[in-house]
């Protein structure tokens, strides 16, 4: 079993990471650290946490913490994966994984200095419809991917999240909360890396300095066209589609973990093969892949190294909004 501590303790863990572990086999909550001593106390008792710890630093040295999960504000992320480094902890970091990709190059030198295992906690890779998705790409059901789609929809302002609005604090608005999701989902599902982004985006009162909405387009290295749409400002949605020389994989909701997913594979306009699954435990399944593979047991799916080529995507993309051109990704 591999302990974790949670550095960041917030809405996250409550709505999404505790269940996770209540779901996991061989990962568990044991100790947690928040700038609020005294709600962090209360989360504790409600969720039966072991361990409260007075500062992050006494989470990364306690001999009870065998693994350190970073979830604080992304502008946090690399001084906490670096202190958790510091004591030789693997360190699984929320995403985007940093405010750029010095940052995250910082953070990869640390864990190979360390000899830690440091991965992105890109729970989707962990998902059941992204998976079969990327089997049915890569059996070649549809041909050859001519175009790539992913959408990501909220109501951002009613996120109990507020620092997502502060530039301070995160990478952005949605390109950088769930348009990383997106990015992610296709690279993977494709097996391919981003060449170039373009982007178009628009802010408003609320979201200040930060996007409201977006729309990114992907130039991939093999010559499949991305598109992914983002907004903090419609009802709740995730789409994916594939579309390919000779058909077309699609799953409505398919970045979700609360609904069942309808994964269709199309034919002349004819569904030709149906699949109905659940994401339900995926945040589960990517806790104990990453347990595992700090055990020795396995590759984590979603490693450092491979965050740093969404981070250079990310990076690309919003210095094409800001430029208004398209972004060539070095």
């Amino acid at each position: 079993m591999t302990r974790y501590g949670i550095l960041g303790f917030g809405h996250h863990g409550r709505k999404r990471l505790v269940p996770a572990f209540a779901g996991a086999k061989g990962s568990k909550l044991v100790g947690i650290w928040r700038r609020d001593f005294e709600k962090a106390q209360a989360n504790a008792r409600e969720y039966g946490i072991e361990h409260v710890f007075t500062s992050a630093e006494e989470l990364c040295a306690s001999p009870y913490i065998d693994a350190v999960f970073v979830t604080s504000p992304d502008a946090f992320h690399m001084r906490d994966t670096l202190l958790a480094l510091r004591h030789n902890k693997p360190v699984l970091c929320e995403k985007p994984l940093a405010m750029d990709v010095q940052e995250v190059k910082q953070m990869l030198a640390a864990s190979r200095k360390a000899n830690a295992l440091f991965g992105v906690a890109q729970n989707f890779r962990y998902s059941r419809s992204v998976n079969v998705i990327r089997d049915w790409v890569e059996a070649g059901r549809i041909g050859k991917p001519i175009f790539a789609t992913a959408h990501f929809y909220f109501h951002g302002e009613r996120s109990p999240r507020a620092w997502i609005y502060d530039p301070s604090l995160a990478r952005g608005g949605p390109i950088g909360d769930i348009g990383i999701h997106c990015l992610d989902a296709l690279r993977f599902i494709l097996q391919d890396d981003v060449a170039a982004v373009t982007t178009m985006a628009h802010s408003d009162a609320q979201s200040g300095a930060v996007e409201a909405s977006a729309a990114l387009t992907l130039d991939f290295m093999r010559g499949t066209i991305g598109s992914v749409m983002l907004s903090f400002r419609s009802e709740y949605r995730t789409l994916v589609e594939i579309i390919g020389e000779s058909g077309i994989v699609q799953a409505e909701s398919c970045l979700s973990i609360n609904n069942p997913v309808d994964i269709r594979l199309l034919q002349s306009g004819k569904v030709i093969d149906h699949q109905q699954v659940s994401n339900s435990d995926a945040y589960s399944r990517m806790l104990d892949a990453f347990s595992a593979a700090i055990q020795g047991r396995g590759v984590y799916a979603a490693t450092g190294e491979d965050g740093l080529k969404n981070q250079l995507a990310l990076d690309a993309a919003y210095t094409s909004w800001h430029s208004g051109q398209k972004e060539i990704i070095s």
